[in-house]
């Protein structure tokens, strides 16, 4: 991550070599001039070194700058981009590291082709601003690139998860006995749970847990399900044994918005917790059994919940974990979309994409997502049902006028406050898949054409169509004007 002393370096050594440049100044003349090495300039100018006071008053004098102006964090309008990048909260936050980048690099890369990274720079701030990209967002983002480097699984927290249970001897049976955690945060980090107090705090009604370090009170909202307790308990163990301190105090970081450590370690812990409450051997033959079954069977799905009490989140987040590694499925989407109480739009809440970008994927275009998607018609089934719980389906989803196709595999809930939501997880369809997945041509399964939203599909007589193909008309209009424009510069 940038610190606030990097950031300080980086501008300055971008100054100097904008400054010595613009004078027409090889780094062996301004060297000699300031009296300092070659080699100590090049560390200036990649952000690495910092001179002293009487340096910086050498190189105001040779540049012909004042001292006060050098040591500023104003560039001047060609670079100031770079300046608002470098000093933005979420670039100081990210971490850069992580993804093999060294700030140094990207200053050089600026430098030398400045004009054209800084517009390419100021492009991409314009596009955030826009599409009122927070920071959030990016955070969010970041995040799931990180997943997608390594397929959504992580070596360190499988083998921490293993460590734990063996040092606490903890029972990995499923279901996951939960008094065990509730022990473990007691007896080894002094932890108080209290189910009652935030039933009582109406302001905030929409959290199911907070943490309060000093007294090490945990705050469980009154009513939750077994798996949603279980989930806190289990992030809780997390935070504490892989010693992850800057983390949020609640359970959606977004209601405290931090740094991007945060959003990484809360990321980390609820790995943690997932793969301590359903153990990695056995849903691996647990999965093992479902994909050998030759017929699709909505009940093997359904039984795998009940099995190991957890929420179909967890259970499909869990499975993404598990596929590349064991089953060679290395490409997949993730997503969780939610609808409110008497709300016709449909929300995509959560999503991840190995491998590449598949179909669907989110847009804030405020355009109608396909109601052909298995993820969409089962909520509506859930909801037509009339009370509360769990509908499972699978559809084979062909993408209009792509080669692309996904085994889609779905669970909805429908609650007593009317919300709905479901998760899915999408399968490409190649031979990989149709060795792992026995039931994969089974004739129950419906297979439908999809596109991505209604707005930008031109399947015909579409009988779930929630807009007009307004996108496809634009387009339409947009070529026969090309068309005409084309044929009268030919004079025909």
């Amino acid at each position: 991550m940038l610190t606030q002393t990097q950031v300080v370096r980086l501008i300055f050594g971008l100054k100097i070599r904008q400054l010595r440049q613009e004078r027409g100044l090889t780094p062996a003349a301004l060297a000699q001039a300031v009296d300092v090495s070659v080699s100590y300039l090049n560390e200036i100018e990649k952000g690495k070194k910092y001179p002293k006071a009487d340096k910086i008053l050498a190189f105001a004098r040779v540049l012909g700058v004042s001292y006060d102006g050098l040591v500023s964090l104003m560039l001047d309008k060609k670079l100031a981009p770079v300046s608002e990048l470098l000093q933005s909260s979420v670039l100081r936050e990210f971490p850069l590291e992580m993804f093999g980048l060294d700030p140094a690099r990207l200053i050089e890369l600026i430098m030398d082709a400045p004009t054209r990274v800084m517009a390419f720079i100021s492009t991409l701030w314009e596009l955030a601003r826009n599409y009122e990209v927070r920071q959030e967002h990016f955070y969010l983002a970041a995040l799931r690139s990180y997943q997608e480097m390594h397929d959504n699984y992580f070596d360190d927290l499988e083998d921490a998860v293993r460590s734990c249970v063996a040092r606490y001897h903890l029972r990995t049976d499923a279901p996951f006995d939960l008094h065990q955690l509730e022990e473990l945060l007691g007896q080894e980090y002094d932890y108080l749970v209290d189910r009652t107090t935030l039933g009582t705090l109406p302001e905030l009604q929409g959290l199911r847990s907070v943490y309060q370090p000093v007294a090490k009170r945990l705050l469980l909202r009154p009513g939750l399900t077994r798996a949603q307790e279980a989930f806190v308990l289990g992030r809780e163990v997390a935070f504490n044994y892989l010693g992850l301190k800057d983390r949020p105090y609640t359970n959606v970081p977004a209601a405290t918005p931090g740094s991007f450590e945060q959003v990484l370690n809360h990321f980390r812990a609820s790995y943690f917790a997932v793969a301590l409450l359903m153990e990695e051997s056995q849903l691996v033959a647990d999965l093992q059994a479902f994909f050998s079954y030759p017929r699709w069977n909505a009940a093997l799905l359904l039984g795998l919940l009940t099995r190991y009490e957890v929420s179909p989140e967890m259970m499909l987040q869990r499975v993404t974990n598990l596929l590349a590694r064991h089953f060679g499925i290395g490409s997949l989407f993730f997503l969780r979309f939610d609808q409110a109480a008497g709300d016709t739009r449909f929300q995509l809440t959560k999503e991840l994409h190995l491998a590449r970008l598949h179909n669907p994927h989110a847009n804030e275009l405020q355009e109608h997502y396909c109601r052909r998607w298995v993820s969409l018609w089962l909520m509506e089934q859930a909801r037509q049902a009339g009370g509360p719980g769990l509908r499972v389906a699978a559809q084979r989803s062909r993408y209009w006028q792509t080669p692309d196709e996904y085994l889609c595999l779905t669970v909805a809930r429908f609650d007593a406050s009317g919300h709905a939501t479901s998760v899915t997880v999408g399968l490409p369809v190649d031979d990989n898949l149709r060795q792992k997945v026995k039931f994969l041509d089974d004739d129950s399964i419906p297979v439908r054409w999809v596109n991505e939203t209604c707005e930008r599909c031109s399947i015909p007589d579409c009988e779930v169509r929630a807009a007009p193909p307004v996108e496809i008309e634009r387009r339409a209009r947009q070529q026969q004007l090309a068309t005409a424009v084309q044929a009268l510069v030919q004079g025909r």
